[in-house]
């Protein structure tokens, strides 16, 4: 449910307006190196606003949520002096800046495209709706701290994720235009990230259900907004020849990539590549057509509050962080 992972095992809980937010990690090896200040600069990557773009290499805030959290982590236990024990490790982020009015119409009007229909009936209404609660894109916060332990795990092993597409455009200049254009119109827009690990060995992977694109799928479709992956050649494969598709292998392996780094499940020591498709972000500022349960009547629900033109601006170190949890269990 909220865990993932065997061996390096993380759970998440809380909820976007509770108290804190936060990620227990077992199985984390002892004698790493980690204090609060090594979280802060994939934390900075996935803040919305100035110093989320500024950590992103990019320019301007348009496109995501004015909502911004100090987003400091606060080591609870598994670390003395600056380094891990071997014990759970528990880090914690205190939430401050909400406005839990917002979504005080939730209950008896769910958002399209949200959770609030099913999680309300799931739990007999019992569940926190506010900001989404549980199911907020929140929760990917704890999730990146996880990342930051994962990677200092996965020596040697280099993982980067980057923003490729917003709104179906893959040219980068135009996208503060699209993203201002959808704004204006009370609109948002989806996006594509690419992800490649590199340095990996020959042979993590557990076939048959445990293959390294199973368990990397299962771990980037928990990432909220998430639509579809696909690896190396992906989708296109369908569409080419064997011969088209097929890496032929040289003394050090695959001299081609169309399988993404892997052969049967398991990694082949070419590069791991894949691809993540993010939905819009579903609270938007147009009046879109839902059920009033209090009323039993259709009825138009205009969102108050605070959100992302386009969350997917923020989700490259989220991808990185999932990617980085399934590396470091099955090493």
């Amino acid at each position: 449910m909220n865990t993932f992972g065997r061996i390096f095992r993380v759970s998440i809980f809380g909820e976007s307006h509770g108290e804190a937010i936060g990620v227990v990690m077992d199985g984390v090896p002892e004698g790493l190196p980690l204090e609060a200040a090594d979280f802060a600069a994939d934390i900075a990557r996935r803040a919305p606003g100035a110093r989320g773009a500024e950590a992103r290499g990019e320019s301007g805030t348009v496109g995501t949520t004015p909502r911004v959290e100090a987003d400091e982590p606060q080591i609870l236990s598994g670390v003395v002096d600056g380094h891990t024990t071997g014990a759970p490790l528990t880090i914690i982020f205190r939430n401050a800046n909400t406005r839990s009015g917002d979504y005080s119409d939730f209950d008896a009007m769910p958002r399209p495209g949200h959770a609030d229909y099913v999680a309300a009936v799931k739990w007999d209404w019992a569940n926190d709706p506010r900001g989404g609660g549980h199911f907020s894109g929140r929760i990917t916060l704890p999730v990146v701290a996880a990342g930051v332990v994962a990677k200092k795990v996965l020596e040697g092993i280099d993982i980067q994720a980057d923003l490729i597409e917003v709104g179906g455009c893959a040219d980068k200049a135009r996208w503060p235009e699209l993203l201002a254009a959808a704004a204006a119109e009370g609109d948002s827009l989806g996006g594509v990230v690419q992800c490649t690990a590199t340095g990996l060995p020959i042979g993590l992977g557990e076939p048959f259900f445990d293959s390294v694109e199973s368990l990397v799928s299962h771990a980037v479709f928990s990432i909220p907004g998430v639509r579809g992956i696909e690896f190396g050649d992906g989708f296109a494969a369908s569409r080419m020849k064997g011969s088209e598709h097929n890496d032929p292998f040289g003394a050090d392996g695959p001299v081609k990539n169309g399988a993404g780094g892997i052969n049967g499940g398991i990694t082949n020591g070419a590069p791991l590549v894949f691809r993540v498709a993010f939905k819009p972000t579903s609270s938007i500022a147009k009046p879109q057509r839902t059920w009033n349960f209090a009323e039993d009547r259709e009825d138009t629900l205009r969102i108050k509050g605070r959100h992302d033109v386009c969350f997917a601006l923020r989700t490259p170190v989220i991808v990185e962080a999932m990617t980085a949890i399934v590396l470091a269990d099955l090493l």
